[in-house]
């Protein structure tokens, strides 16, 4: 299943975040796509937050993997400095169906992803303006696209 929706400004943003961390369940993979400044952490700080983590997620650009406590343990994933790489940094003990896990630039790890998977894929569509594009891979996660495009566009 695949949902596509503008969002203008970070309120908006934040909302988007908290819907879809209302419709997630243990053992989600969240992989986020997009160019450099088109808001993939500030995305994942939204819906860390909406997850109950209480410390500030950055980006984990030179560690590659961070983990915070929240109603979930979440891991935050980027595989930016991955490129070219074709190291396994034991990312099989990260997607373990308990842990919620967000990957930020997934293509250079597609060899380890899990087959099941929620995609998001962020554009520039102006200053403040955002196109998310969602692609759900497996049931759960169409399930989750569902009830996010149900749920956003109630309001």
């Amino acid at each position: 299943m695949k949902y596509s929706i503008e969002i203008n400004g970070l309120n908006e943003t934040e909302k988007l975040a908290r819907t879809l961390a209302d419709n997630m369940e243990m053992g989600t993979v969240i992989l986020l796509s997009g160019d450099l400044g088109a808001g993939k952490t500030t995305f994942t700080q939204f819906l860390g937050r909406s997850l109950g983590v209480r410390r500030r997620m950055s980006s984990p650009t030179f560690n590659i993997i961070k983990t915070y406590r929240g109603d979930h343990t979440i891991h935050h994933m980027d595989c930016y400095r991955l490129e070219d790489s074709d190291e396994d940094l034991g990312f099989d003990e990260y997607f373990n169906g308990e842990d919620i896990t967000i990957v930020e630039w997934p293509q250079f790890i597609e060899d380890f992803l899990p087959d099941e998977h929620l995609s998001i894929h962020i554009t520039v569509a102006g200053e403040d303006a955002r196109v998310f594009k969602f692609t759900s891979s497996g049931m759960k996660y169409t399930k989750i696209l569902e009830a996010l495009e149900h749920d956003f566009s109630s309001d």
